[in-house]
């Protein structure tokens, strides 16, 4: 199978970045595949959920629900350099994948690492860091590093799951910076209250998966491309960026079905590729 070709990767991706380092009117935020993505603003960055290896493509060849990559890798994580922030919204490897997250702290020994309080000693054993290291956050609390603030969002995967002291173990994040808001929901099913939690943020972009909930895939599921287009129409979002896609063969959906129903919606959508950003 031949792999979706990047629209730029590694050096030439950095390349581009550098060279919007210095705006100072615009956000910048490239899709990296899956749910990753770097945020760039004011010459800061931020990681968010970033999966840049082949370690589920390993563990996964010889069982039953082997995780056949459809994409080429966007840049290797060695290569990432500058970041202030980098984020894992939950435990599942494609977003707190050590093969990715250990280069990148290692390379960014000043970057502040969150996760959800809950997973605190599992994130600390798989990433291999001091287990004070990662700064933890709960839905409905918020904070703030340097220029950014970050609100912690439940998320249902496929169920809303606390540990024993009620901190949330998936969870997605709404940014702020600047006069800027984005939402990244991690990965979520539909629950009741998302409309009550988000509206109130009047959201210049979210960022939602589109894969889907089918149990014959045996893992958890997301939004589908129908409910991803009707939460941004919901929430009044600027615009939307599907993401979960494209990445393994047998957990995909096709953008296109996305890009229908945004456009029934008259929802503003933009559509990336890998190493491609949006600007706002």
């Amino acid at each position: 199978m031949e792999l979706i070709k990047a629209i730029k990767k590694d050096e030439a991706l950095v390349a581009e970045m550098d060279s919007l380092l210095t705006d100072d009117q615009q956000f910048h935020i490239w899709w990296l595949g899956q749910s990753g993505y770097l945020l760039q603003w004011n010459g800061k960055r931020v990681l968010i959920d970033p999966y840049l290896s082949d370690s589920l493509t390993t563990k996964y060849a010889t069982t039953d629900k082997p995780h056949t990559r459809m994409s080429e890798l966007v840049i290797k994580p060695e290569l990432l350099k500058g970041i202030s922030v980098v984020t894992s919204s939950h435990n599942h490897t494609d977003h707190l994948d050590a093969e990715t997250l250990i280069p990148v702290l290692k390379n960014n020994s000043d970057a502040q690492f969150i996760i959800p309080e809950a997973n605190r000693d599992f994130v600390a054993e798989r990433v291999k860091c001091d287990n004070g290291f990662p700064i933890g956050l709960n839905d409905g609390r918020s904070l703030t590093i340097g220029e950014f603030t970050f609100h912690g969002i439940p998320a249902k995967h496929n169920q809303i799951d606390r540990d024993e002291k009620g901190n949330c173990k998936y969870i997605g994040y709404v940014i702020e910076f600047g006069p800027y808001k984005i939402y990244h929901s991690g990965d979520t099913l539909w629950f009741e209250e998302m409309e009550t939690l988000l509206k109130p943020f009047r959201l210049d972009l979210a960022l939602l998966p589109i894969n889907g909930n089918d149990p014959a895939r045996k893992v958890a599921g997301n939004l589908d491309v129908k409910e991803a287009a009707q939460l941004a129409k919901l929430l009044g979002v600027n615009c939307v960026i599907p993401c979960h896609y494209d990445m393994f063969l047998f957990n995909t959906a096709n953008v296109v079905d996305f890009v229908t129903e945004a456009e029934k919606l008259g929802q503003p959508y933009a559509i990336l590729r890998g190493g491609e950003y949006y600007s706002a």
